[in-house]
């Protein structure tokens, strides 16, 4: 039986495809990491894909 190398999202955490912000690229389960505000700057949000939240040390914004 094939097993997947991969994590599973918790369950009702929305992934897909997107930009990655950390390698700058788009990738497979992109997951948001944090919202910027648009008082404190310009505003916006950054994702990260599977290897670069592992890498990183990366906590989902919906996991927190």
């Amino acid at each position: 039986m094939d097993e997947s190398t991969q994590t599973e999202a918790a369950e009702g955490t929305p992934t897909g495809y997107g930009y990655c912000s950390w390698h700058k690229r788009f990738a497979d389960d992109v997951r948001l990491i944090d919202v910027i505000e648009q008082g404190s700057g310009s505003g916006g949000t950054h994702y990260a894909c599977s290897p670069c939240r592992e890498a990183y040390g990366l906590v989902p914004f919906a996991d927190r």
